[in-house]
C-alpha cells in the first residue's frame, strides 16, 4: 500500500480482489459452500432454538415468524413470500448473480425449516434465546460472505435510505427492529419480547464476528514530526504497507502556522494494533495517533484475514 489514489482516480480503476474474482467458477464453488453453510446454521438456529419457546428474531424472519404465530401459517411460506420481492426490488443495484444466490440461500433455508427434523436442543429460556441467536447470526454471515443474504431487512433499508436522507441504513434497520419488538410485546407477551431482543443482540454480534472476524481491520493515521522513522518502522518491522501524504500543522496558541509535515497512512489488523502503537511510542511519545475500524481491505501489503 505504497500510492493512495484519489476517490476519482480509485473509481476509474479496474476490479481486483475479492471484487474481480467473485464471480469465477473456483469462487462460486466458495460462495456456495458458504451459503449451504449459512442455511444450515440458521435453520438449526430457528428450529432447535427459537421455535419452540415462541421467540422470535429481528427483521424480515422476525416478521415471519410474528405472522406465523398469530396467523398459523408455515413459516417457512412466509420466509418466501416476504423475503422475495426485496430481492427482486434490489435486482438492479444488487446484480443478477447476487440477487440468485439470494434467492437459493432464502429458498434453501425455507426448504429446511419445512422439511429437515430438527429436535429442541434446550428448554432454557436463556440457553434458547442467547444460542438461538448465535446460530442464526452465524448463518447470515456465512451466506453474506458466499454474497447471498438470508433475510431482506438490509436490502429494504438501502433502498429506503437512498430517498431518505436523513436516516442511515443501519438507522432504518434499528426503528424496523423497534418496531417489531414493540409488536412482539402484545403478540407474544412481555418476557417473550424480551428474551427475542437478546436473540437478536447474541445474532448482531456474531454476524459482525463472522464478517469481520478477531482480526477486523483498523486504519491508523499518525501525524509525527518524525514521520520517515515511523513509516521504516511499520514497513520493516511490523512488515506492512504505509501511505504517506502531506499536511500542515493546526494554528497555534498565538495564531502562527506550522511548518508542512507527512502524515503516515496504514491499515492493520487489530491484532497488530498494540504492536504498531508501541512502535510509533517509542520513537515519537508525542505523536497523534487516530484509529478507526475499517469494514475490508483490498490490496497493499496488510495481512489477509482467515476465510478471505
Amino acid at each position: 500500500m505504497d500510492e493512495a489514489p484519489t476517490p476519482e482516480a480509485a473509481a476509474a480503476l479496474p476490479l481486483t480482489g475479492t471484487a474481480a474474482t467473485v464471480n469465477t467458477p473456483n469462487s462460486e464453488l466458495k460462495n456456495a459452500a458458504f451459503i449451504v453453510a449459512g442455511v444450515a446454521s440458521a435453520a438449526f438456529g430457528l428450529k432447535g432454538f427459537l421455535l419452540s419457546s415462541h421467540f422470535i428474531d429481528g427483521g424480515v424472519t422476525g416478521i415471519s415468524m410474528l405472522l406465523a404465530a398469530v396467523l398459523h401459517l408455515p413459516l417457512s411460506v412466509l420466509i418466501l413470500v416476504f423475503n422475495l420481492p426485496f430481492i427482486a426490488l434490489g435486482l438492479n443495484q444488487l446484480g443478477k448473480k447476487f440477487a440468485l444466490r439470494s434467492a437459493i440461500g432464502i429458498g434453501g433455508l425455507a426448504l429446511a425449516l419445512a422439511v429437515v427434523p430438527v429436535p429442541d436442543v434446550t428448554h432454557d429460556l436463556l440457553l434458547t434465546a442467547v444460542f438461538g441467536g448465535v446460530f442464526i447470526g452465524a448463518g447470515i454471515g456465512l451466506a453474506m460472505r458466499g454474497g447471498a443474504v438470508l433475510d431482506g431487512t438490509e436490502i429494504a433499508a438501502l433502498l429506503v435510505s437512498r430517498h431518505v436522507s436523513l436516516l442511515k441504513v443501519s438507522d432504518l434497520i434499528l426503528l424496523l427492529n423497534l418496531v417489531i419488538f414493540g409488536v412482539a410485546v402484545a403478540v407474544l407477551g412481555t418476557e417473550a419480547a424480551l428474551y427475542s431482543m437478546l436473540t437478536y443482540f447474541a445474532a448482531a454480534r456474531v454476524l459482525e464476528f463472522v464478517l469481520n472476524g478477531i482480526e477486523q481491520y483498523t486504519g491508523v493515521t499518525i501525524v509525527s514530526e518524525h514521520s520517515d522513522e515511523i513509516r521504516k518502522a511499520i514497513t520493516e518491522k511490523l512488515g506492512r504497507g504505509v501511505t504517506m501524504y502531506q499536511g500542515k500543522a493546526g494554528y497555534g496558541k498565538r495564531g502562527e502556522m506550522g511548518h508542512e509535515r507527512d502524515i503516515v497512512f496504514t491499515v492493520v489488523t487489530r491484532l497488530e494494533l498494540p504492536g504498531l502503537r508501541a512502535q510509533v511510542k517509542d520513537i515519537d511519545p508525542r505523536a497523534f495517533i487516530v484509529q478507526y475500524r475499517v469494514d475490508d481491505a483490498q490490496g497493499g501489503i496488510i495481512k489477509q484475514r482467515a476465510l478471505h
